[in-house]
């Protein structure tokens, strides 16, 4: 089959998977994923082909992870799930398994490390939407999904608790954003993850300023 066709069929199917999907994780997320990921693996010389597949399909687990926090890793279940979509779609073994691998290994909070270059280029594309001016706007938008407040630049973030009034914007920079350019793989991962990282940091700074009356 041709792989205009695959790619075709993997943007249908992971768009009906991601219908239930929250709006901080939803299609739009994965269409800005999708371009970056093509971007970074034009200038890192990696397969475009591999790369826009996952990166397509690298979500469509999310809702059930959403569905049940903590018990299903969307990486792993997406995972799986991809190589039987793939295999089902025409796809070779080989091609459906290195696609699957990517997936496994996209995701933040898990400790597996990429392995091959594509998979470089699949997390550090999705890395790169949690950062710079679209990342503080997902993390408004999650803060909102989970009934945060609007900023806790106050507190102890190490002593709140995640899906709280607490898992602010803010709490989600500490934990976890302001980290991110250091995990970049890639040369041009890196490159960009500076002045998006950058741009960030000037922003919850600002924040913080007008939340205590001080600008």
């Amino acid at each position: 089959m041709h792989n205009d066709e695959i790619i075709e069929k993997a943007v249908l199917y992971a768009r009906r998977r991601m219908t239930a999907v929250k709006p901080s994780h939803g299609w739009d997320h994965v269409e800005r994923v999708t371009e970056l990921a093509v971007r970074l693996a034009r200038a890192e010389g990696a397969d475009a082909f591999i790369v826009r597949l996952a990166a397509i399909l690298h979500d469509i687990a999310r809702a059930e992870e959403d569905a049940a926090p903590g018990t299903i890793c969307h990486a792993e279940a997406g995972s799986r799930e991809a190589r039987d979509f793939l295999l089902g779609a025409g796809l070779d073994g080989e091609h459906a398994r290195h696609v699957a691998d990517c997936i496994l290994t996209h995701r933040f909070r898990k400790a597996r490390v990429p392995a091959t270059l594509e998979a470089d280029v699949l997390h550090d594309a999705d890395k790169l939407d949690a950062i710079g001016a679209i990342g503080v706007g997902r993390a408004f938008l999650f803060a909102g999904e989970v009934g945060a407040k609007a900023h806790n630049g106050n507190i102890d973030v190490g002593k709140t608790e995640p899906y709280s009034e607490e898992d602010t914007a803010f709490r989600e920079f500490s934990v976890k954003l302001r980290h991110l350019k250091e995990r970049m793989r890639t040369a041009e991962g890196r490159r960009i993850a500076e002045e998006r990282h950058e741009f960030m940091v000037r922003f919850f700074d600002r924040l913080d300023l007008e939340h205590r009356g001080e600008a």
